[in-house]
């Protein structure tokens, strides 16, 4: 049977009666997982599912059966109009499959960054879910010194990531990532940019830099939700943004990449 499209705000999943209207909750997130959805186009849907998959399988979750019947129903629910910012969780004890259906907020194509690197307050860094409330609360303190968000740092002042974003930034004609050692999320977005980077034949390496390193170049903060956005800006230092020379046709080729919800 085919799950009908749902209500904005939380559902949860059961097998017998598929997503249905949830109340608030306290239940403690294990695994969450987001992305853009617009006017039912989807970038690397099958990517963000498999990291899910993994995720939820790292903590015990359901069995994969019932998985792949909650994604089955959640991509069959999601609207087909509009622009709208999904979030699949796995969440307490019970571990419980939820979806938050919620609309996107306003796209940005650049992002003003707070200089002061800020240590990593995440306990799970490679799993998205546990940490987004210690996360947020970082975004608040860069939002009181005049950014949108901040760079986390390594307790030797390496870049590791953004509180919502993978961190890229341009060396010469080569484009840099942190090290995948360190504790970084594996980004979806983020793989993507570094693959058509191989593709094309354009030398990617992984680099430690610590935010002060960063002045003067061109450095992208990447996620689902904005696709590439660069740093126009840095606030609360003396770091100075280069101008956004590459990110304007990366960013056309991500919204070009985006492909249609599977058929219902």
């Amino acid at each position: 049977m085919t799950q009908p499209v749902i209500a904005e705000g939380l559902s949860a999943w059961s097998p017998a009666r598929g997503l249905t209207p949830a109340g608030e909750t306290t239940a403690a997130l294990l695994v969450a997982d987001s992305w853009l959805v617009r006017d039912g186009r989807v970038r690397g849907l099958e990517r963000h599912r498999e990291r899910f998959l993994r995720a939820c399988g790292e903590v015990d979750g359901p069995p994969l059966r019932r998985l792949l019947e909650f994604w089955r129903d959640l991509t069959d629910a999601l609207p087909r109009t509009g622009e709208w910012f999904p979030r699949v969780e796995l969440a307490g004890g019970a571990k419980e499959l939820r979806l938050l259906l919620r609309q996107a907020p306003p796209l940005r194509a650049a992002v003003r960054v707070w200089a002061t690197g800020q240590y990593d307050p995440r306990s799970v860094p490679r799993r998205k879910g546990p940490d987004l409330a210690a996360l947020a609360r970082v975004r608040e303190r860069a939002s009181g010194a005049g950014a949108e968000e901040a760079v986390l740092v390594a307790p030797s002042g390496s870049v590791l990531e953004a509180t919502t974003a993978g961190v890229l930034w341009w060396e010469d004609d080569t484009l840099c990532l942190p090290p995948p050692r360190l504790p970084v999320l594996p980004g979806v977005t983020v793989a993507l940019v570094q693959e058509r980077a191989a593709r094309e034949g354009i030398p990617v390496a992984h680099r430690e830099r610590t935010v002060a390193e960063l002045d003067g170049l061109e450095v992208w903060l990447v996620n689902a939700l904005h696709g590439i956005r660069p740093v126009t800006g840095w606030t609360g230092g003396s770091l100075k943004a280069a101008p956004a020379a590459r990110a304007p046709e990366w960013r056309a080729w991500l919204d070009g990449i985006m492909e249609p919800l599977p058929d219902r």
